[in-house]
């Protein structure tokens, strides 16, 4: 019951939703960049959300499935093949015992993630399967997988099980882009800002650099400047956070990020927008628009009610095929 990794990719790990109630003692959650792609597709195939799966980058491993298996892709498009059939995103996919799976070209988006029904045999840290590259600990042995390394499978799959004709509808799928509009609440420096530093950060577009990954983007535009450069004692920021470092660029705190930071934090993205925010690759551009935490709070409310629909629909239809 594995997946053998025929080839390696650039950066193949072991992430679930993320470590959480350690952060007072410095250890940061990690997790999937892409939350509610991971979510999603662990829904779809009846499985826990917390369940961990694998999230690539491009180029991506080729993998050979040594038993049978039902999956499912979500996040990224990178061309996905099953004995070079292409097969698609966001439904449950049949994969036969020595069938492999490979990723031909990048389409759009920058991490795919790949879950299987029943989910991945890992060894949690903390209570968590998400891999932490830092501390070289969590997933698989706190690193990514390598060519001739094995995933296993919690449960073996039977023939029975190969009714895979549904798939997630489009109204749930997030919506990717290379220059997406991300929503925002203010920080609490953000008032320290000059008034035109304001305007510019509202009314143009700011790159990802190639100085980015897992622990933050790093935005390059023109700088935005403080009223006075006090400086701040060292405060708890999140995923998603936005700071202004010295130089006047930006950086967005990602999934890998620290517990703490003393830049100023002038906004943060809202949870909802951190999954297209998390497809983002180097030059591509985001720009921001402000919310009230009201309507932050709206948003998210609404896509728990829209995954929670879609898990009793889909532990319904297995409830109806037993």
């Amino acid at each position: 019951m594995t997946i053998l990794i025929e080839k390696s990719g650039v950066l193949s790990t072991i992430q679930d939703l993320g470590r959480t109630g350690f952060r007072r003692f410095g250890i940061n959650p990690n997790g999937a960049m892409d939350k509610t792609a991971a979510r999603l597709i662990n829904i779809l195939l009846g499985n826990d959300d917390m369940e961990a799966d694998l999230e690539m980058h491009f180029p991506a491993p080729v993998l050979k499935f040594e038993d049978s298996a039902i999956i499912a892709l979500g996040g990224a498009d990178f061309g996905a093949t099953l004995d070079d059939k292409p097969i698609e995103n966001w439904r449950p996919v049949y994969a036969r015992k020595n069938q492999t799976l490979k990723f031909t070209e990048k389409i759009s988006g920058n991490r795919v993630y790949l879950a299987a029904k029943g989910g991945f045999k890992i060894n949690e840290w903390l209570g968590s399967a998400s891999t932490n590259l830092a501390a070289n600990i969590g997933g698989f042995a706190g690193r990514s997988l390598a060519k001739g390394e094995k995933l296993d499978f919690k449960q073996r799959t039977t023939d029975n099980e190969q009714r895979t004709n549904y798939k997630i509808s489009k109204h749930l799928i997030p919506r990717y882009s290379s220059r997406p509009t991300m929503r925002v609440v203010a920080g609490a420096e953000f008032e320290k800002l000059t008034a035109s530093s304001e305007q510019h950060f509202f009314k143009h577009n700011f790159a990802v650099s190639q100085d980015s990954n897992r622990m933050g983007f790093r935005l390059t535009g023109e700088p935005l400047y403080l009223v006075d450069r006090t400086e701040l004692v060292s405060s708890a920021v999140d995923f998603g956070t936005i700071q202004l470092l010295p130089g006047g660029q930006m950086i967005i705190l990602m999934a890998d990020h620290q517990t703490s930071g003393g830049y100023p934090r002038i906004a943060h993205v809202v949870s909802t927008d951190l999954p297209p925010l998390a497809q983002l690759g180097a030059t591509d551009e985001v720009n921001f628009q402000i919310i009230s935490t009201a309507e932050a709070e709206r948003l998210t409310l609404e896509l728990e009610k829209d995954l929670n629909l879609l898990r009793i629909g889909v532990n319904s239809k297995y409830a109806f095929e037993r």
